[in-house]
């Protein structure tokens, strides 16, 4: 029997695949051709692709799979035909692709010598498990795309890069899945990160926005990419109900996603990707409710339908309304996401389409310690706004994503998208002086509107030279904005006195200054992004070592007008090239080393129009450096990791010289970050799984305006921050598990002189839930409760406002879960 290679031709079904007493899929070269990659065994390949077989009996599936991989496998049809396949859709290695297809059929991949392999039953001896035949490849053990437990995901998009095996870059990356999102109950991308230790939240500037810091340095939601591509997300607050997994890159990213928009994410990166229609199809309906007076719902719908399952859609539709566990505080969300994808033979096309409508009413504020002193928090569910403040959040998105397979070795792709963003509100903040909460309650009225355009194109490849193995990536990468804003504000003067622990209602301020018409805001900034990008990854001694060197040319230009005024306020266009280094060592099959040198990009400040000797200087773009190293650890079921980084962030100041009664503006101040990481996360004992880490921040600044600060940390950074998530199935009783969380951070100063701080504090979360069958409904049952002692606590300060953000008090979320 001669069969072609399978990836590139219409897939066939049972009654043209005739597979008798014996299947063979065999890609050698007196078959078909084949690169001289596949000389060697293709299982220790550690390149990724996407697969999109179509499900049916498992020995038809498996033998296309093998074809389309280049695996010789040769096993009786008989003994797998009986079961039945999901198929196979997707990115995998060969080694996961084949765990997949074969997890929980009681059969393994076994080696037959010579590069060749067979399948063979399990068989258990007491309480291990051994297999029928002698000689197994150590890489084949139990692997699928998730480690035990689906919380994390053993692969992750990074860029420029693709998809990649997380254990096979130079770079510390975790993948949070679906799975962790629905048994946390996680509604924001805030809750998500939490799992990390590295990773730590506050709110924004006045809008009750998110904003996260990682490895010591802010990422604003502006710079979270979906797919790949920023600016098409909301910009404040980012709902899960339509995502399929956070990936969290950690370090400056300037070379695997291009610089961001706003500049922020030096420490760490996020990519969201959206759920996708499976083989089998998605029916669920969740009701949820949470303290005080939150009720919602959400419905998810996913079908493939047509020849070989080829067309997907999956729809996510969610609502939530109702009073928080702050008091007097009420928030409603929307969100309508539509996800539709096309997988052909070698077309893949996907389509996202979102719409998501936030609206908070008297949203606690962030306060402004102002005095010499920092106040205790009041009582974890006091609220200190006016109630005249709210915010509305509405955002409409859009992008399409193509992929096509110019051969077996080579593929093309091209995306795009937008994004329309309208945001508005009333808000008051609180200027507090004294221990006994003295405070001044301050006023903004700021709407703002926002349109951003977003491409992708590349190509990425893999060939050999000799016995080095390549995979190429080329990108360009593209990003257009345009920001329109107005305020309306009172004077400083003018702010109305209060008290943190015994707020008072005052009647909304008059306006005594503006900026813009608040009816139809003028432009105040335009942004166009573009890069282009070339990269490599050398595999040597059959891809044990990999050395990963890329560079890429970013173009900056940045148009900004005075919101008051509508003159220009800043004219910017600058171009820098970003390298990239890294290097993994796997000298065992569980091990790899790592290491990498990565920069991080932003958009150079310009100095002040008064009051200094360099008025409206343009300075080129920031450039921030990470060195890191560290290994890697997978035991199948779960993995480990340990690194150490230094970053180091360039820092503007005004030095004023002696004698002189202006200063000169610069960019010669640095911020050195530097680190230990340890993280630990999938099923180390059966029915156990974990979500644990610890990271140790040292922070310190030079060159500081006129060296005041030489010396001190940063604001904003604790010395330490420690996670410990546990899942436990309860013995006895199938589908029911307990959960618990224990968040500890350390103490941060809240200026750069290092006089004001907050001390450290600790939350303890915890958890249940359920699962059982009911006439044919799967029906998940879910309890959780964050702060349990509803400690009062200041959970963040600012790193470029110093301002404070108070912990979330004690809050229960209970939800039930119907699949039918």
């Amino acid at each position: 029997m001669t069969f072609r290679p399978l990836q590139h031709v219409p897939r066939m079904s049972p009654t043209r695949f005739p597979l008798k007493a014996l299947s063979l899929a065999i890609a050698l070269t007196g078959l078909a051709p084949v690169p001289s990659a596949l000389a060697a065994d293709p299982l220790q390949s550690s390149a990724a692709r996407s697969y999109a077989i179509a499900p049916g009996p498992l020995g038809d599936v498996l033998a296309q799979f093998a074809a389309i991989s280049g695996v010789p496998l040769s096993f009786d049809s008989k003994l797998l035909n009986d079961h039945h396949s999901d198929g196979l859709q997707g990115s995998y290695t060969v080694q996961s692709g084949f765990a997949h297809l074969l997890q929980g059929s009681g059969y393994s991949l076994l080696s037959t010598g010579e590069n060749g392999y067979t399948v063979a039953p399990d068989v258990k001896v007491g309480d291990a498990m051994e297999l029928s035949a002698t000689t197994v490849n150590g890489d084949m053990s139990a692997q699928s795309d998730t480690y035990a437990g689906g919380q994390v995901a053993r692969s992750a998009r990074l860029g420029v890069l693709g998809n990649r095996d997380i254990k096979d870059v130079p770079f510390s990356v975790v993948s949070y899945t679906s799975k962790t999102i629905a048994d946390q109950q996680a509604r924001t991308l805030g809750d998500v990160l939490l799992n990390d230790a590295s990773v730590r939240q506050s709110a924004g500037f006045g809008n009750f926005s998110q904003v996260f810091t990682i490895r010591g340095l802010p990422l604003q939601t502006d710079d979270i990419a979906f797919n790949g591509l920023y600016g098409l997300l909301p910009r404040q607050i980012i709902t899960t109900e339509a995502v399929e997994r956070v990936d969290l890159f950690k370090g400056p990213n300037a070379f695997i996603n291009g610089v961001s928009p706003q500049g922020s994410g030096i420490g760490g990166s996020v990519n969201i990707v959206p759920k996708r229609a499976d083989d089998t199809p998605t029916r669920s309906m969740t009701l949820d409710y949470a303290s005080d007076t939150t009720v919602g719902g959400h419905l998810d719908l996913g079908q493939r339908f047509g020849e070989d399952n080829r067309f997907g859609a999956r729809i996510n539709l969610a609502q939530h309304g109702g009073e928080t566990a702050i008091d007097d505080e009420t928030k409603r969300s929307q969100l309508i996401a539509v996800a539709l994808d096309y997988h052909g033979d070698r077309l893949r096309i996907s389509t996202d389409f979102g719409y998501q409508k936030e609206r908070i009413n008297q949203g606690r504020a962030v306060v402004y310690p102002n005095g010499s002193v920092v106040p205790h928090p009041p009582s974890a569910k006091d609220n200190y706004s006016q109630d005249w403040s709210w915010s509305q959040l509405e955002d409409t998105y859009g992008m399409v994503n193509a992929e096509y397979d110019l051969n077996d070795h080579w593929t093309a792709y091209v995306g795009g998208g937008a994004k329309h963003t309208r945001e508005n509100g009333e808000y008051s903040s609180l200027y507090v002086s004294d221990k006994s909460g003295t405070a001044k309650t301050g006023f903004l009225y700021s709407p703002h509107d926002e349109d951003n355009k977003s491409a992708v194109a590349g190509l990425n490849g893999h060939f050999d030279t000799g016995p080095v193995t390549h995979q190429m990536n080329f990108g360009l990468s593209g990003m257009w904005g345009e920001q329109r804003s107005a305020y309306e504000a009172i004077l400083v003067a003018n702010r109305q006195p209060n008290n943190l622990y015994n707020p008072v209602q005052i009647p909304r301020p008059s306006v005594t200054y503006f900026g813009s018409d608040i009816h139809d805001p003028r432009i105040v900034g335009k942004n166009r992004i573009k890069s282009a990008a070339v990269s490599d990854t050398l595999g040597f001694v059959d891809d044990r070592v990999l050395l990963t060197v890329g560079v890429r040319r970013q173009t900056l230009e940045v148009d900004a007008w005075n919101t008051a005024s509508g003159a220009r306020s800043a004219n910017y266009d600058e171009s820098i090239t970003t390298p990239v280094y890294g290097l993994v060592l796997k000298p065992w099959d569980h091990v790899s080393f790592y290491a990498n040198r990565i920069e991080g990009l932003a958009q150079g400040p310009t100095a002040p129009a008064t009051n200094v000797t360099n008025p409206n200087e343009v300075f080129p773009p920031r450039r921030s450096k990470q060195t890191e190293a560290g290994v890697k650890l997978d035991w199948d079921d779960y993995g480990a990791t340990f690194g150490v980084y230094r970053i180091e962030q360039p820092n503007s100041a005004t030095t004023l010289l002696p004698g002189n009664r202006l200063g000169t503006f610069n960019v010669d101040g640095e911020q050195v970050n530097k680190g230990l990481e340890m993280n630990i996360f999938g099923e180390p004992l059966d029915g156990l799984r974990l979500l644990a880490g610890a990271t140790f921040m040292h922070t310190e600044l030079s060159k500081t305006s006129n060296g005041l600060t030489d010396g001190n940390r940063a604001a904003g950074v604790p010395r330490f921050q420690y996670n410990l998530s546990t899942q436990w199935d309860i013995p006895g009783l199938e589908g029911a598990a307990l959960s618990g969380r224990i968040l500890r951070t350390g103490g941060e100063y809240i200026n750069a002189e290092n006089t004001l701080s907050i001390p450290a504090w600790t939350r303890v979360d915890l958890g249940a839930r359920y699962g059982f069958k009911a006439d044919d409904k799967y029906i998940t049952l879910r309890a959780n409760v964050e702060n349990v002692a509803n400690k009062a606590y200041w959970a963040s300060a600012s790193t470029a406002n110093n301002y404070l953000t108070q912990g979330e008090p004690r809050t229960l979320k209970v939800s039930a879960t119907v699949d039918f």
